[in-house]
């Protein structure tokens, strides 16, 4: 039997679009960009980039994203933030501006720019679960980080090095994950391979 190809939808209102779908393009993705709510609805799994926290939610809100968002993933659909896009799928955030919404599904609480502003960007390797045995050499652009999780939420990888060290940094629950990092920007496509199965397993209905 010929492996499903996923048609994974990479939400096109700022960030790494174009990087993001190459990336999954490399782990055998399908791979279409999402700005109305319609296109929502043709993918079997959704990224939400990287970029600013506040103004992904001020255009998701204008372009009427929000509730098709979390109707799609409240139904099942698999979703992988990163950097922002961990924000986006936080079900509570800290340091937020006044009256900032999310999509939300992980229960997680996620402080927004944690690990500083912009130069206060780093690199480092993080080991993740799930993700072969070598460390992963993880970007962080101002970064979060997740302060606490529910008992649904699978803790994906720490910071291991630096006055941060223990910090939570990748997380998965059910078929929602995040990162805090950008593995966008890197030649290492295991976090996208790694969705992207995630994305054929729901569409093989096997979790």
């Amino acid at each position: 039997m010929t492996a499903a190809v996923p048609t994974i939808g990479v939400l096109a209102l700022q960030g790494d679009v174009l990087e993001h779908a190459r990336a999954l393009e490399q782990a055998g993705a399908r791979t279409v960009t999402v700005r109305r709510a319609e296109e929502v609805d043709q993918v079997d799994g959704l990224v939400l980039p990287g970029g600013e926290s506040t103004t992904m939610w001020r255009l998701a809100r204008a372009f009427e994203l929000l509730e098709p968002l979390r109707k799609r993933i409240e139904a099942g659909m698999p979703a992988y933030g990163s950097c922002a896009g961990m924000i986006m799928l936080a079900d509570r955030i800290r340091d937020g501006v006044a009256g900032q919404e999310t999509v939300g599904g992980i229960d997680m609480t996620v402080r927004r720019n944690a690990f500083g502003r912009q130069v206060d960007s780093f690199e480092s390797d993080v080991p993740l679960t799930g993700m072969g045995d070598t460390p992963y050499h993880a970007v962080f652009i101002r970064a979060p980080w997740v302060e606490s999780v529910g008992d649904a939420v699978e803790v994906l990888g720490r910071a291991e090095t630096g006055p941060n060290a223990g910090r939570i940094v990748a997380v998965r629950q059910g078929r929602l994950m995040a990162t805090a990092f950008h593995p966008e920007l890197t030649g290492d496509f295991r976090v996208h391979h790694y969705f992207a199965d995630l994305v054929r397993r729901a569409m093989r209905k096997e979790d």
